[in-house]
């Protein structure tokens, strides 16, 4: 039989706190919706105001609105007023990566199935 001892106190010292992997797996909760996702992947091409993302996923304002909320209590998202038209865009470049990085996994992981 072997220890595992160093190699666990090496994983304990550098594992986040249970306060913050919570967080993490909040954050990757949300993501867990497609309609959340359609919005995310809408708005990695384009900023866009709420009726043109309802219009987009044929869906109501209120549903969208809802659901950009979720997205932006998260920082995902952010906005920006224009007159009376608030227009919706990614919140950072970390978005724009989490986004890519997954769709690359995927495509990765079906041309490797072939």
């Amino acid at each position: 039989m072997h220890t595992h001892d160093q190699l666990l106190q090496n994983v304990s010292q550098v594992l986040p706190t249970d306060e913050l992997l919570c967080d993490l797996a909040d954050l990757f909760k949300v993501f867990g919706d497609s309609t959340r996702i359609k919005i995310l992947y809408a708005l990695f091409e384009s900023e866009l105001c709420v009726c043109a993302i309802a219009e987009l996923l044929g869906m109501s304002q209120s549903a969208i609105s809802h659901q950009l909320k979720v997205l932006k209590d998260s920082n995902l998202v952010a906005n920006r007023r224009e007159g009376k038209t608030i227009y919706y865009f990614l919140a950072d470049d970390h978005v724009r990566k989490m986004i890519a990085q997954g769709f690359e996994h995927l495509i990765e992981e079906r041309n490797e199935a072939k």
